[in-house]
């Protein structure tokens, strides 16, 4: 485990000082949030990175569970840019960067192989988003996404909100955009959990317990787009509708898992009305006994095990080998654009997108 030596103002040991950089005439900073049960969540503007997570394990010990970096320069070199940022404007994959929106086709910038992900290599992770912190809980992010920037038509509005709740250890993001022509909007959180603390090495995730509220997910090709089908999870390794170790059969001669390198798939929520707030997963890591519940509005959740993750170096010395996080992105199918059938992430001017995803955290019991 990481032993971190808190500062004056946060159990992180992280610094302000090393998050303040001038970007383009923006300046970054560090925010640390608090409740009243004593979790404790850093981020920087720059991206929207989440830094830090400090949650008790069923011993009452506080650790780091959620991987990061400790200054803005390693934020923004970071091997893994997307590392628990703010994606946008459409995350995951959209196959050959082309979609058709009202019949006219727009090119978004390849970063893939051959595809668009995560809204390219100058999305809103690598953006100084305005900040204002209302109070010690609180922390209100603004951005506004031009037309035409990585090829997405509309000038989109975004506001975005970390928030924890007093009464539990949740941490509640809550997004709301708006545009000014068509678009297509899919927004997500990127966080890379390890609820054992993180560490050097941080451990695989291999023995995390995970639930998925899900009958159905999405398959995909080689190059990790959707093939289009959505298929059941009865009979195969992409069955977590009860729980299962990661590890279990991560490894199966199974072409889903060969495909993703393990899993790195979407999930489609059971859910009973469009948009309704409702459990999608829960992530159990034994040894400590930390729990995570993940909460959303979307239809889908990623599941990413980390299977590329190469051994970078983190905050306060930490190591992040493969499968040592694991990510539950809530979110829009991918490459919904190109699949009529799947919900639509359409975007019309004078409606407004918004969605709520919540990573609550406990003990076993």
């Amino acid at each position: 485990m990481i032993n971190t030596t808190p500062t004056e103002s946060n159990l992180s040991g992280l610094d302000k000082k090393d998050f303040q950089k001038d970007i383009n005439d923006k300046k970054t900073d560090l925010f640390i949030l608090k409740n009243s049960q004593g979790m404790e969540v850093a981020v920087t503007n720059y991206g929207c990175a989440i830094l830090s997570i400090m949650v008790p394990d069923k011993n009452g010990k506080y650790a780091n569970v959620i991987l990061g970096h400790d200054s803005i320069d390693h934020v923004i070199n970071s091997p893994e840019p997307f590392l628990n940022t703010t994606i946008g404007r459409y995350g995951n994959r959209i196959a050959k960067g082309k979609f058709t929106l009202y019949g006219e086709e727009h090119q978004l910038t390849i970063n893939n192989g051959p595809n668009s992900l995560h809204g390219g290599p100058t999305g809103f992770h690598t953006k100084v988003w305005d900040a204002v912190q209302p109070d010690s809980s609180t922390i209100i992010f603004n951005y506004t996404s031009a037309d035409g920037e990585e090829g997405f038509p509309g000038n989109l509005e975004i506001e975005m909100t970390y928030r924890l709740e007093n009464e539990t250890n949740a941490l509640v993001i809550e997004y709301r955009a708006t545009t000014d022509k068509s678009t297509i909007v899919n927004l997500t959180n990127h966080g890379f959990f390890n609820l054992a603390g993180i560490a050097t090495p941080s451990p695989t995730i291999l023995n995390n317990i995970v639930t998925i509220n899900a009958d159905h997910y999405i398959p995909i090709n080689e190059v990790s787009i959707p093939t289009g089908e959505i298929l059941k999870v009865e009979g195969t390794p992409m069955d977590f509708r009860t729980p299962h170790t990661v590890g279990e059969r991560i490894d199966d001669k199974f072409q889903q898992l060969i495909n993703g390198t393990g899993y790195d798939h979407c999930y489609a929520l059971n859910k009973t009305e469009t948009g309704e707030l409702s459990l999608a997963a829960t992530c159990i890591e034994p040894v400590s006994g930390r729990t995570m519940e993940v909460y959303t509005t979307e239809n889908g959740v990623q599941l990413y095990t980390g299977n590329w993750l190469g051994g970078f170096a983190g905050a306060h010395g930490a190591t992040f080998p493969a499968r040592s996080a694991i990510c539950f992105e809530a979110q829009c199918f991918p490459d919904t654009p190109n699949n009529p059938h799947f919900p639509s992430a359409v975007l019309l001017p004078g409606d407004e997108y918004q969605q709520i995803t919540i990573y609550k955290f406990g003990v076993q019991e």
